[in-house]
This record gives C-alpha cells, sequence and structure tokens, in this order.
C-alpha cells in the first residue's frame, strides 16, 4: 500500500539521468537498528536515497518522508513508485513534524533521519541560485513557494547584520569587508546574480587568500543559504519536536556538513543524555539521581571513509551523531 501527497508537478534539467549517492548510507541504517514493524520518518526526504534503504528494512512499518523542495518531492514519487512497503510522502519543513505526525494521527514514532547536506541537483540546477559555479539570479529557496531570497537579503540587510551572518554561518574571515563593498556595490545598482556577488567577494579580499585552495565565495554561499531557509532556527526547532516523539529505543540520526550544524547536534544531544552536577554540591546516592532519558549512540561523530569520499566528494565533511531514547 502506498499513500502520497498530491504536489505541484515539477521539472529539473537532466534529472532522470542524475543518480543520488546518499551519504553515509550503511552507517545510517546500521545505527537507526530499524524494527521491520515500526514506524520511521525520513525528514529530509530529498531524491530518496536513505528512504529506500529503510523501507527494504520495514516489513508491516511504515516510513513517513518530509521535503520542502517540490522538486526533490516529484523525484522521490518517481523512485518510490515501485516499493510494495508503506510510506507516506508530505511537502512540508521539517520543523513541522509535529503538526504531520498529528494529523496522520501518530504520536510515537520508532527512528527518523535528518540529513542537512544540499542536494547535487539543487546544487546543480543553475536556475535555483545555489551555486557559484554559474551564473544566475541569486535565490537559494529550498522551498520557492516562500518570498525571501539571497537576492533581498544581499540588496536589503543592513551591513552590520550581512557581517554577522557571514561570520557566524559561514566562519567568513573578511566578513566586515565583503559587506561593506556589497552595501556599497548596492548604492550603485542592485546586486543580482551569483557572479557578481562572486565578483564583490573576490574584491574583498587580500590576493594572498585568493590563491589559497577551495572557491574564495565558498563562506558566504553557505551562510546565504542558511539564512534563506532559516537553518539553525529550524534545526533547534526540529531536534525538540522530534525526540519528544521518539518511542523507547527509538533513534535519531543526523547528519551534517558543517560546524556550526554539527554544534547545535553535539550541544543537544549532550544536554539529553548528560546529567550534569554541581561541582558545589554534596555527592549524592547514585539510586537518587536522576537518570537521562537518552544515550548517544556515538560518543565520536561518524565520518565517512576515504572510498566513500573518492566516490562521492561531497560526503567530504559529514558527521554523523545518533542518540537512542531509554527511558
Amino acid at each position: 500500500m502506498i499513500t502520497q501527497n498530491d504536489s505541484q508537478q515539477t521539472t529539473c534539467a537532466e534529472e532522470n539521468d542524475y543518480q543520488h549517492v546518499p551519504v553515509l548510507l550503511n552507517e545510517v541504517i546500521t545505527g537507526l537498528n530499524i524494527n521491520p514493524d515500526g514506524i520511521y520518518v525520513d525528514l529530509t526526504l530529498g531524491r530518496a536515497g536513505h528512504a529506500q534503504a529503510i523501507l527494504a528494512k520495514l516489513n508491516k512499518g511504515l516510513l513517513v518522508g518530509i521535503d520542502r523542495d517540490l522538486e526533490a518531492i516529484r523525484a522521490a514519487k518517481e523512485i518510490l513508485a515501485k516499493q510494495k512497503r508503506l510510506y507516506i510522502i508530505r511537502n512540508a519543513n521539517f520543523k513541522d513534524v509535529d503538526l504531520i505526525l498529528d494529523e496522520l494521527n501518530i504520536r510515537k514514532v520508532d527512528g527518523a533521519l535528518l540529513d542537512l547536506g544540499v542536494s547535487s541537483p539543487q546544487f546543480d540546477d543553475p536556475s535555483r541560485g545555489f551555486s557559484y559555479r554559474y551564473d544566475t539570479r541569486l535565490d537559494m529557496r529550498m522551498d520557492q513557494k516562500q518570498h525571501l531570497t539571497a537576492y533581498d537579503i544581499i540588496n536589503t540587510y543592513s551591513e552590520a547584520k550581512l557581517a554577522q551572518i557571514f561570520k557566524e554561518y559561514g566562519d567568513e574571515k573578511f566578513a566586515k569587508s565583503i559587506a561593506k563593498n556589497i552595501v556599497k556595490a548596492r548604492k550603485i545598482k542592485p546586486i543580482e546574480t551569483t557572479f557578481a556577488l562572486v565578483d564583490i567577494i573576490k574584491d574583498s579580499k587580500p590576493s594572498r587568500e585568493l590563491r589559497k585552495i577551495g572557491h574564495p565565495a565558498k563562506q558566504v554561499f553557505q551562510a546565504l543559504r542558511i539564512e534563506v531557509n532559516d537553518e539553525y532556527n529550524a534545526l533547534k526547532e526540529v531536534l525538540e519536536k522530534i525526540t519528544e516523539r521518539l518511542n523507547i529505543n527509538g533513534r535519531l540520526a543526523i547528519i551534517t556538513f558543517h560546524s556550526g550544524e554539527d554544534r547545535i547536534v553535539k550541544t543537544y544531544f549532550k544536554k539529553l543524555a548528560v546529567i550534569e552536577g554541581d561541582r558545589n554540591s554534596p555527592p549524592m546516592d547514585p539510586k537518587k539521581l536522576e537518570q537521562p532519558k537518552f544515550r548517544l549512540v556515538n560518543k565520536k561523530a561518524i565520518e565517512p571513509s576515504e572510498e566513500e569520499i573518492d566516490i562521492n566528494h561531497r560526503a567530504s565533511s559529514a558527521k554523523l551523531r545518533i542518540i537512542e531514547r531509554i527511558g
């Protein structure tokens, strides 16, 4: 039995020829410790790479797939159409997982996956404006129904706000000079395209920096994408909601791709799994101490092997953390 929601039909150039390579696939499936009759949520369905592997482990179980990108939803539906197991797809932001589960009359789940990477088709589709490799209008929206775009941010945010975003979300060392030059340039005319922004970024950095390996606009583009899609706030919100929905022995697996995301996940997981005492308080009977309701399945983040990175270079910065509800 297959249940799907209606969604707008969209097209993506050469998408049918694209072969999605899910990151840390074996590690995710092993880490979720899947119950064949359980309920699982793929919070970032994408092109269904992880979803297919989860479904393959299910018998009478259910998979709920969520994605805010209509193109990803369409592709996932085509990929999963041959599946004989039960799944439901919803077009939504993963931070609204509680509303989706309530709609489906699902109180608890046995596992969930959150893959915070941007899929290759999104990067490789010039019209989406995610990449500094194509000269196209600044956009970067995961959900193309929303109004805020990278163009709006670059052309309306204050110099101080731009610098803050570049520094906090992109670890950009030259955030202030880039922000200053953006404001200076837009006074002459709006900054409309990715290449126009790249030129400003390059002009804002010393020549020694431009000679380093890696694209000079990478950090700024990352920061813009995070701001456009409100990724950090959405991540913090979904962490609270999905952990409350886990059954006993249920697990949450999260793949991050840069330090900011990983820091949020690591901090929240530690908060749930570690009871920290007050050094000034007298020792207590261990039996009377509050026991954590979660445990860290892996205390150190799991990273891709060299073999996986050779096959999929975009996996190089991936980190997987898994937590389990025990009480």
